[in-house]
């Protein structure tokens, strides 16, 4: 079933996870122990992130360099399996443009196919690590709209071969990423909204949003999308925070702004992990509960591997 039917079919608002793919020599139990506490919450989907390569550099006996590209959190379609398999619920793997020329993208939807999955969440992707800009394959898309039009042509039946003729359409739903704060490459806010609308024109029918701390950053950010006459729903994403040092890092990392009276809260507790998770948990809570009161499609929970934590703030909620 697709992500947007559920959506259009609920009563209430829904609950999801996100789930990153373990590190390379990882087991896949360390999905199912994120996941195991949380699927009594009935969730209608599940996403999978995907991870392009990165260069790593071996020294040579000669001296010189040598350039390797790894990937460090691989197994994405597998892992996608083995949750709908484990959980009878759907996954949306992440589809990224980084790491993936359009014949690798289109046989990765093909795959995607075989096994039933039906839903894709749609990203540019981020840039390797030391590059200062996005740099795609050869071959390969530039911008997320490119990879959703792509999608959507598979939806239609065609493919990149012309000789293709009469090709099995396929029938996925795209969602794509929405920034309540902007995207830190694009100069305002508006121009961001211009480059969401045309991803929604491209043929995605949902929006999942960057974490935020700020409720009215997300509220604003649906006001200004409905402007714009963007009108799909907007899933907000969320994380709630659990280390004191994230007040810091999760800005740094991911472009957001941290509310100055949480800041204020986790400097009075002088460094107490627990205490801070708990202050974390419970900020998370109340970020969910106004949210929920203001009629949010989906509360999106970023995991990132602490499922109870997760669970925490969904009992807080519910």
């Amino acid at each position: 079933m697709k992500v947007i039917d559920y959506i259009e079919n609920a009563k209430d608002t829904l609950v999801s996870f996100e789930v990153l793919p373990p590190l390379k020599g990882g087991s896949m139990q360390d999905i199912f122990n994120t996941l195991d506490p949380l699927m009594d919450y009935k969730p209608p989907f599940v996403d999978v992130t995907y991870h392009r390569e990165e260069f790593i550099y071996n020294a040579r006996p000669s001296g010189y360099y040598e350039k390797i590209a790894i990937r460090k959190r691989p197994g994405t379609v597998g892992i996608c399996a083995s949750i709908m398999h484990r959980y009878s619920v759907e996954a949306v793997p992440h589809l990224i443009c980084g790491g993936f020329s359009k014949d690798e993208t289109e046989n990765a939807l093909i795959d995607l196919n075989f096994l039933g999955i039906k839903n894709v969440l749609a990203l540019r992707g981020d840039a390797r690590k030391f590059e200062g800009k996005f740099i795609p394959e050869k071959d390969g898309h530039h911008y997320a709209v490119d990879l959703v039009k792509q999608v959507d042509g598979m939806n239609k039946g065609v493919y990149m071969d012309p000789n293709i003729e009469n090709g099995l359409k396929m029938d996925f739903c795209i969602g794509v990423a929405g920034y309540p704060e902007k995207h830190f490459e694009s100069p305002n806010l508006e121009t961001d909204l211009r480059y969401t609308k045309q991803k929604i024109e491209a043929g995605a029918s949902y929006i999942v949003t960057q974490m935020f701390f700020d409720n009215d950053y997300y509220f604003k950010y649906v006001d200004a999308c409905r402007a714009e006459g963007i009108d799909v729903p907007i899933i907000p994403g969320l994380k709630p925070l659990t280390r004191g040092y994230q007040i810091n890092s999760l800005p740094r990392n991911f472009f957001i702004n941290m509310p100055d009276t949480l800041i204020k809260e986790v400097q009075k507790l002088d460094g107490d992990t627990k205490k801070i998770k708990q202050l974390g948990i419970e900020w998370c809570i109340q970020q969910s509960k106004e949210l929920k009161a203001a009629g949010a499609p989906v509360l999106h929970y970023y995991t990132m591997g602490d499922g109870l934590a997760t669970k925490k703030i969904i009992d807080g909620v519910l």
